[in-house]
């Protein structure tokens, strides 16, 4: 918010640890892609480059002056949810990272961990119900996020108020809309990430009744990729990120299913949106290039599917 001439400076300045990339949110799970493929591959080449970035931008003094911007009277609702939720992702990367160095990194993140936490789970009880957009306001992509981030850190309120709000906003819902889908400036898919949600949050045979009458006709079946139809521009090139986030959300519904020709077809569907989506990640346009990535690594470690 800005509210003194002050309020306006260099990205660089406002935003020390996450002010390197097209907007806040990419910069910070810019941030989790580089850790995670550091965690995965573990690639002397990579980490010659990309450690002394981490260690420079996670630095306990940079990340302090974060949180103070988001704690500034008028920032409360700042990137959220989207932002909030990759920053909890980060934390969760760095977690599960048996490194000392991720350690430090996480210890110097803590404290803006456990605010975006807070700032989610206050947040939750207070939406008359979800928001269903294919952007980054949409609730069910961000709640998936920082449910995985809230269960792997044992942090059972903000968990118990994501789990009590998923049954509130999707538990008796009908039949999704998803034939009306994607809608032209859509990244994420509003069905598939409500189905992608209530995945980790009812048991088996529970997610599978629901499912069957929130995706009946097995529509997720049908789905296609899409095709941006101008990959430079900010807003089109989302819809390259819609066959990303689509293959890995149907693939973790397929896994939450039974074994049959349904689970089998959400695979095929999976499998055709993730070439397509592949393919257009390319260093060509800084549209899609800043964000693209993570989501590319995002499918391809299977992040947020369980072994």
């Amino acid at each position: 918010m800005v509210r003194a001439d002050g309020d306006v400076r260099p990205p660089r300045e406002l935003h020390p640890a996450f002010g390197v990339a097209f907007d806040w949110h990419s910069a910070v799970h810019g941030h989790w892609c580089v850790a995670r493929a550091l965690r995965l591959t573990g690639d002397a080449a990579f980490a010659a480059d990309a450690v002394p970035v981490l260690e420079h931008h996670l630095s306990p003094e940079k990340l302090a002056s974060e949180r103070r911007y988001l704690e500034h009277e008028g920032n409360e609702g700042f990137e959220r949810p989207y932002g909030l939720a990759w920053l909890l992702q980060l934390a969760a990367e760095l977690r599960e990272w048996d490194d000392l160095r991720a350690r430090r990194w996480l210890a110097a993140l803590e404290a803006l961990e456990r605010l975006a936490a807070a700032r989610l789970t206050a947040w939750l009880p207070r939406l008359p119900g979800a928001v269903r957009s294919g952007e980054h306001s949409q609730s069910a992509f961000a709640m998936g996020l920082a449910l995985d981030r809230a269960r792997g850190a044992a942090d059972s309120e903000p968990a118990a108020a994501i789990e009590q709000a998923s049954r509130r906003f999707f538990g008796g819902a009908g039949a999704a809309p998803i034939r009306l889908e994607p809608s032209a400036h859509d990244f994420l898919s509003p069905a598939l990430a409500e189905a992608d949600l209530m995945r980790r949050v009812l048991a088996g045979p529970e997610f599978a009744r629901w499912y069957a009458a929130r995706l009946p006709d097995r529509a997720a079946e049908n789905l296609e990729p899409v095709t941006s139809p101008d990959p430079a521009d900010g807003k089109l090139s989302h819809l390259t990120g819609l066959n990303l986030s689509r293959a890995w959300m149907l693939e973790g519904i397929a896994r939450a299913l039974p074994e049959g020709p349904e689970r089998s077809g959400l695979e095929a569907s999976s499998r055709r949106h993730r070439d397509a989506g592949l393919a257009s990640v390319t260093p060509e346009h800084y549209a899609g290039s800043h964000w693209l990535g993570s989501f590319a690594v995002y499918l391809l470690t299977r992040r947020g599917i369980s072994p």
